[in-house]
């Protein structure tokens, strides 16, 4: 369960939990690693909770104040059936509690708030993931289809209704036989132009409606997406508006459908599946703000190539990869909130004491399990914010060029997958962290850890996002050459020759070891520098492209056959360029968040949250920065041995970094996190001592002299 390998000196681990004081932060600092001659920094926990809260701070305290209500919380163990029917009455206590209506216009009751909205709404994953998405499925999802989709005939004819939840909505686009390609779908939408209607259809069982939230029980309408067909060509993907069930619930005529049932999580949503035999809808269904059609059957686009409206039709609905990476950061949060405060508590072997047993953080293999992947929990907390305010200029009209649209919808691409894959493996690591308790549910991580895996998955794959972050990273590098002259070219390639010679020979300030002397203390100098930290992960950004870009220069000469071939021999080297891309992305967000930071014991305790977040990027990817000659055998040594003095460091705080996420038990609702385990080890330590002092502690056997 925990590493009991020796220390690598015979220091006692810190004893104090949470320096508030400077006279406790000193104490809890271990003496074996000075803080630069200084005494110990003190957080002002308070403050960084404010920060950490974000642009939409007081609307994220107020849905924490909702999410903590019993009413809307999960009942562990409730049976399918019952878990479905009290998320949809939930969905009605969100509707009375005026909670649902900040994104939609005000002249329909809203606040036209499209990031407060998100913010809230990312908050509901405390009380209950199911209850987060399936909110997210009628208004985020459906009614953001409509609004988004659809022009102002719709918004006041259908809006209301989706609004109050008189209308529970599903939001058809993925279908069994394609997911994340939507492009691809197989629904049909031919326009008949007699009866001035869309027939919808469903050819083959591949392209059935799938793994859509209310459609196998709560839902009487849905968006459904479908290949736009009219005077014998296809248009591409659109979007209807299609009544799906009568008012006693029946499917209408032409329209069948499946319940997934049991799923690997979320089970509070009821997803299903749906199917459409030649169904006809009016052609006012036709959500037409980017593509509509003329009684006659003419089509009519604002955006004259059909890839760019596919694009930008697909793009007004960012918002849910935005909630996701919010929401998954608030879950990576929560699990190491009550893996941390557990391990804080929880005792076990006799390491450095004869009496008391040691707590599980003082351990150094517990620390590298949790601590790294706070750090990385808070570069997500600073990358989300600025996300969310990216996402608000975009859909509020401060900020809403085509560049923004692109600059949103990559940066989508890239922090989501980061944020999704990162929460299922810290709910993990806190799971095995917190031994056998962190197995029951009444500690909620494996109910987490079941409701997250989705997450990767929901909104497009993530391989398949990072793709896209990829593609756009070399639009944007080979846009740099594409009216460059010859002469630009031959310096650039010139360029490029010697940096790999500088590399190569490693003179690069970075690769050198002369001057480390074999000192690690000189070696970490360097990596400590923010801008060393910036350089290498931009460096291996640009690097990666580059490279990429260079192989596939020649491959629009080719068949097309053969220039697919090429790129998908790259795929997975393009992939871990886009992921390079995100990590630099949130790097960055954390470095500005630390400059924001006002109190000088709290941005120093930020500063060594933020190098081991950086350097652990390095240490990830040292094959890399060996084999490219950034870094020397030396200075790659120096990046483990500086990570393991930052984790000392931070030891003393990891109670205070946890407690700013701000949550209370009522969110948490994990027993070994409410202090029951701390009254435990108080009860045994006070039962031996005791026993010590009364003389009546039976003595070990091995200290029985033969």
């Amino acid at each position: 369960m925990v590493d009991t390998a020796s220390r690598s000196d015979t220091t006692p681990a810190p004893k104090v939990e949470r320096p508030a004081t400077p006279e406790r932060a000193a104490e809890a600092a271990p003496a074996h690693t000075p803080i630069d001659g200084q005494s110990a920094p003190v957080v002002d926990v308070a403050a960084l909770g404010r920060q950490l809260l974000g642009t939409w701070a007081d609307i994220r305290l107020e849905a924490r104040a909702r999410a903590a209500r019993p009413e809307y919380q999960r009942i562990e163990g409730q049976p399918m059936a019952e878990h479905r029917e009290r998320v949809l009455g939930q969905l009605k206590l969100l509707v009375d509690s005026g909670a649902i209506a900040k994104a939609f216009p005000k002249e329909l009751g809203g606040a036209d708030d499209h990031g407060g909205n998100i913010a809230a709404f990312e908050e509901l994953v405390l009380a209950d993931p199911s209850l987060q998405i399936k909110s997210g499925v009628q208004w985020g999802l459906f009614g953001a289809a409509v609004l988004h989709l659809g022009t102002r005939p719709h918004h006041e004819k259908y809006l209301p209704g989706i609004m109050s939840l008189d209308v529970p909505g599903a939001f058809a686009m993925t279908e069994t036989g394609h997911g994340s390609d939507v492009a691809s779908i197989g629904t049909t939408a031919t326009y008949d132009p007699d009866t001035e209607e869309f027939v919808l259809h469903t050819p083959f069982r591949g392209a059935w409606k799938d793994y859509l939230g209310n459609a196998a029980l709560h839902g009487i309408a849905a968006v459904v997406f479908a290949q736009l067909v009219t005077k014998g060509v296809n248009h591409g993907v659109h979007a209807f508006y299609v009544p799906l069930r009568d008012e006693q619930g029946e499917f209408l005529p032409g329209i069948g459908g499946e319940d997934d049932g049991l799923k690997g999580g979320l089970n509070g949503i009821d997803n299903g599946r749906l199917h459409f035999t030649n169904v006809r809808v009016p052609r006012e269904n036709l959500l037409n703000r980017y593509g509509d059609v003329a009684p006659d059957g003419t089509y009519s686009s604002p955006i004259a190539s059909p890839g760019r409206r596919f694009f930008t039709m697909l793009g007004t609905l960012v918002q849910g990869r935005v909630s996701l990476d919010g929401a998954a950061t608030a879950a990576s949060a929560m699990a190491l909130d009550i893996a941390i405060t557990y391990g804080t508590q929880r005792r076990q072997f006799n390491a450095g004491s004869d009496t008391d047993e040691e707590v599980l953080l003082d351990y150094q293999r517990h620390q590298r399990r949790l601590l790294p992947k706070l750090a990385t929990t808070y570069a997500q907390f600073f990358a989300h914010d600025e996300f969310l305010v990216k996402f608000d200029a975009v859909f509020s009209g401060a900020a809403d060029t085509d560049d923004d649209r692109q600059d949103l919808e990559t940066m989508a691409a890239a922090l989501k997958p980061l944020s999704t894959w990162h929460a299922l493996e810290t709910l993990q690591e806190a799971r095995e962290a917190c031994g056998g308790a962190g197995f029951l549910a009444e500690n909620r991580l494996v109910g987490l850890r079941q409701d997250l895996d989705i997450y990767v998955t929901f909104e497009g794959d993530n391989n398949v996002l990072l793709q896209l972050v990829a593609k756009r990273l070399l639009t944007d590098y080979s846009a740099q050459f594409r009216k460059a002259g010859a002469g630009v070219m031959a310096r650039y390639v010139a360029a490029q020759a010697a940096d790999r010679a500088m590399h190569g020979v490693g003179l690069r300030r970075l690769a050198q070891t002369v001057a480390d002397f074999g000192s690690t203390a000189r070696s970490v100098v360097d990596l400590r520098d923010e801008e060393t930290q910036r350089e290498l992960l931009t460096d291996r950004v640009e690097a990666m492209i580059a490279e990429i870009a260079g192989r596939l220069r020649d491959a629009r000469k080719l068949s097309k056959a053969e220039a697919a071939a090429v790129f998908n021999r790259n795929q997975n080297e393009l992939i871990e360029a886009a992921r390079a891309h995100a990590e630099l992305l949130q790097w960055e967000a954390f470095t500005r968040g630390l400059h924001r930071t006002e109190d000088e014991g709290t941005r120093q305790v930020l500063t060594w949250l933020r190098d081991l977040f950086g350097l652990g990027l390095v240490e990830k990817h040292l094959a890399w920065y060996l084999i490219h000659g950034r870094l020397s055998s030396q200075r790659a040594q120096a990046v483990t041995a500086y990570i393991d003095r930052l984790i000392e460091r931070l030891r003393p705080y990891a109670l205070d970094l946890v407690d700013a996420f701000g949550y209370e038990q009522a969110h948490l609702r994990a027993a070994i996190a409410s202090g029951a385990e701390q009254e435990r080890q108080d009860e045994a330590r006070a039962y031996y001592a005791a026993q010590r002092e009364a003389g009546t502690l039976p003595m070990p056997e091995k200290a029985v002299k033969k």
